[in-house]
């Protein structure tokens, strides 16, 4: 088992190293310049700037110090923010993200396994039928979508109440992180659904299950005790890529319900070429992805004895 957390956490390092390579290299292969938005039309404060980030050395020896700096987890200033470093970016926006992407992958775990067991249970009737409507809907629709339709339910409802139920947009309650939490893990949701539907069919239809009914065990034990427990194992194999993608991925939904999380910056960044906080904000949500991803494996080694046994082997 040793050896296979290790190889993981190998795998995982040489991962985060091509993530970062690769951002390197696109934005240095994107036309434009990340201080064309200075007040700097002087050439001397132009190339006093440019020397200030190491805009003025060969790309190959920028790169070096890129990767120095990162591996002592520095990212850098911001070219976009005066005297802010993305480290602070990162540090003060993160933790809003973070509890939003938990609280919707909540929702999302809770709403994924009830929906997809009712649909195994009640398959091929009207439950199943409706459910899996609603599951297309989920994965097909984009999340600005339903973000800007929960916004206009919301403002008719406060209105056909008289009363501010819940805020259109903003942070700092639990109730202004109801509706964005829901909209940001309905994909992973209906996702979640559909793959606790399929797993919990195979398992119905194992030799084990045939068995517990054979031996006279209740519907309810072998559904909670034997169906459910084995089905929900894939359901947690996908838990850290949608745990980091849930948490890290909100660019829309936090933009459209004004939320200051990090995709905000991120987004900011992009439109204003700022090479340092793009490359940061990517290369911790690229390792954040990886390290989930990584978790779960090894997790899902000490749930499983069958992946203990084939590393050790």
């Amino acid at each position: 088992m040793l050896n296979y957390i290790l190889k993981r956490l190998g795998m995982g390092v040489l991962t985060v190293w091509f993530i970062a390579t690769a951002t390197f290299a696109a934005m240095h292969l994107v036309p434009g310049n990340p201080l064309a938005n200075e007040k700097a039309t002087n050439a001397v404060i132009r190339a006093n700037l440019e020397r200030q980030y190491g805009l003025d050395q060969p790309v190959l020896t920028q790169y070096v110090i890129y990767m120095g700096n990162m591996l002592k987890g520095d990212f850098g200033i911001a070219f976009s923010e005066e005297n802010r470093s993305v480290n602070d970016i990162i540090r003060e926006t993160f933790p809003v993200s973070a509890t939003l992407g938990l609280l919707s992958l909540l929702f999302a775990t809770a709403g994924g396994v009830m929906w997809g067991a009712l649909t195994a249970i009640y398959r091929n009737r009207w439950p199943d039928y409706l459910i899996m409507f609603l599951v297309i809907l989920g994965i097909s629709v984009p999340s600005f979508v339903f973000a800007g339709l929960s916004q206009f339910a919301i403002l008719h409802l406060n209105k056909w109440t008289g009363v501010s139920l819940l805020p259109v947009a903003g942070w700092g309650s639990f109730r202004a992180m109801l509706v964005p939490a829901l909209v940001l893990g309905l994909s992973t949701m209906a996702y979640l659904t559909r793959l606790m539907r399929s797993t919990m069919l195979d398992v119905a239809n194992t030799d084990y299950i045939r068995t517990a009914h054979a031996k006279g065990l209740s519907t309810t034990r072998i559904f909670l005790h034997h169906q459910l427990r084995n089905a929900i194992l894939p359901v947690i194999t996908v838990l850290g890529p949608s745990i980091a993608i849930i948490t890290t991925g909100g660019f829309v939904v936090e933009s459209v319900f004004a939320i200051p999380g990090l995709g905000r910056y991120f987004v900011q960044s992009v439109a204003q070429l700022d090479y340092t906080v793009i490359m940061g904000t990517t290369v911790f949500f690229g390792a954040f992805l990886v390290l989930m991803v990584i978790a779960v494996d090894i997790l899902y080694g000490f749930i499983d004895p069958r992946i203990r046994v084939e590393a050790s082997r």
